[in-house]
């Protein structure tokens, strides 16, 4: 069992990962973070096209469930103190590859040019039967210079 300790609000584990949490995305529903930031890097948990305030998948299909698993992705990355334009790296989960063109056409909405790498891969199965999840590694911003 981690050891942690809270600093005005925030929880860091013993090693110095700071846990991200935020009520933009849904809940983890499992025994792990949405997110977890250490040195200048945030690695996100997988996100599905649950819509945070009801838990349930959205309504739809394969484009629907995108948007909203990169809408919650957004979210965390900028509690983080990142954000889409930050991310080196994301792994896209297909329940079907016959959706990536559908997929692909979301995600391009995303994300303009200097894209991240990204891999795709088609799964047996997804957490509360979706047809997509969307998991990143992201740098932190940069601090402003205000």
């Amino acid at each position: 069992m981690q050891n942690s300790v809270h600093k005005r609000g925030q929880m860091f584990t013993s090693e110095g990962k700071k846990v991200i949490q935020t009520d933009k995305a849904p809940r983890a529903i499992g025994p792990y973070s949405q997110a977890i930031r250490i040195e200048s890097f945030v690695y996100t948990a997988g996100q599905i096209g649950l819509n945070p305030a009801s838990g349930e998948l959205v309504e739809g299909g394969i484009e629907e469930q995108t948007r909203q698993a990169l809408t919650n992705l957004r979210n965390i990355l900028e509690a983080a103190g990142s954000g889409l334009n930050y991310i080196v790296k994301t792994t896209v989960f297909l329940q079907d590859m016959k959706d990536f063109p559908k997929m692909n056409a979301i995600y391009a909405e995303f994300f303009s040019g200097g894209y991240p790498a990204r891999s795709t891969v088609a799964v047996a199965g997804l957490p509360k039967g979706a047809l997509v999840e969307v998991e990143a590694v992201a740098l932190l911003a940069p601090p402003r210079g205000d």
